[in-house]
């Protein structure tokens, strides 16, 4: 590796997918295809739940809230990371760095407890149905959101700081973008405490919504287990099927990239989980609510004049 003075570190350079030297353009079309399919997905979702009336519920607003937060998260990635496939320059600045690590754990952590609030509107919806337009008023709703991006911000703020306070000797990411490991790796210090408090805060932004969503589902299927027919039943688990789906997928990624020990996974299998949790997981949302949630499907028939309101 190539070694600096870190007072002369000015520039980072991204070591991207160099295993896969011989597929780079193979990548650049399969990301850029997800990465279209991601944007559409989201947008059109955001623009159904806006001028649909019969979606205008908490369950939807907090949906449209992460579709909104999914395409920021994927904006401050992939287009980056579509030009270093092709573009012989792959350098990024110190202060890029850490803007893009500074947006990437903000909308990330965002989208955790976006689907913690959709859990506990899902919770509420089931277990409390007759007080739920009281208990999940427009004000409880905007808190919510609100409160996500407000951890967002400061665990980001936290982060970054602590992370770019380091001197860096190395100048080669072993990584497509800015995140956390690869770039404290680069210090000439040891990293020991940054690690700790990496790790902390991992623990606590990734369960901690896990466990309220896992209590909140418990109740729920508790809940739905006691309804008489089985009609009423079915309709039940359809509306938390959804969300359930993508939660799974979103915490599952997330916990296996930022709980595992640091040495457990080799340098392709972190870009393979990577990959999943800033490529697939945003095009899940979309995929997701318009397959499996038949009240999206109405709303895009209607918007496409094929279904009277």
């Amino acid at each position: 590796m190539k070694r600096h003075n870190h007072t002369e570190v000015s520039d980072f350079f991204f070591q991207g997918f160099s295993s896969f030297q011989e597929h780079q353009i193979t990548l650049f079309v399969i990301f850029l295809a997800l990465y279209i399919f991601t944007l559409a997905g989201n947008v059109i979702i955001v623009i159904i739940i806006q001028i649909d009336r019969h979606l205008h519920t908490p369950m939807y607003f907090f949906l449209s809230m992460l579709s909104i937060s999914e395409t920021l998260y994927s904006l401050v990635i992939i287009p980056r990371m579509l030009s270093s496939l092709v573009c012989r320059n792959k350098s990024i600045s110190l202060a890029g760095c850490a803007t893009q690590m500074f947006f990437f754990v903000t909308f990330g952590i965002n989208n955790c407890f976006l689907l913690t609030a959709m859990g506990y509107d899902r919770y509420v919806a089931i277990c409390n149905p007759l007080r739920y337009t009281i208990i999940m008023n427009s004000k409880v709703c905007a808190l919510l959101v609100w409160g996500a991006f407000s951890v967002g911000l400061i665990v980001a703020m936290t982060q970054v700081t602590s992370v770019f306070r380091l001197p860096f000797c190395g100048v080669e990411v072993a990584h497509f973008f800015c995140d956390i490991r690869p770039v404290m790796k680069l210090s000439c210090i040891d990293t020991t405490i940054n690690e700790i408090l990496t790790l902390i805060i991992s623990v606590l932004v990734l369960l901690v919504p896990m466990g309220l969503v896992f209590i909140s589902y418990v109740l729920i299927i508790s809940t739905i287990l006691k309804i008489a027919s089985a009609e009423g039943r079915q309709k039940a688990f359809a509306t938390c099927a959804s969300h359930l789906t993508v939660v799974i997928v979103h915490y599952g990624c997330a916990a296996i990239a930022y709980l595992k020990p640091k040495s457990e996974n080799t340098r392709d299998q972190d870009q393979l989980i990577s990959v999943t949790y800033t490529v697939i997981t945003p095009l899940l949302n979309p995929v997701v609510y318009s397959l499996r949630n038949k009240e999206v499907k109405d709303a895009l028939l209607r918007a496409v004049g094929k279904k009277h309101p």
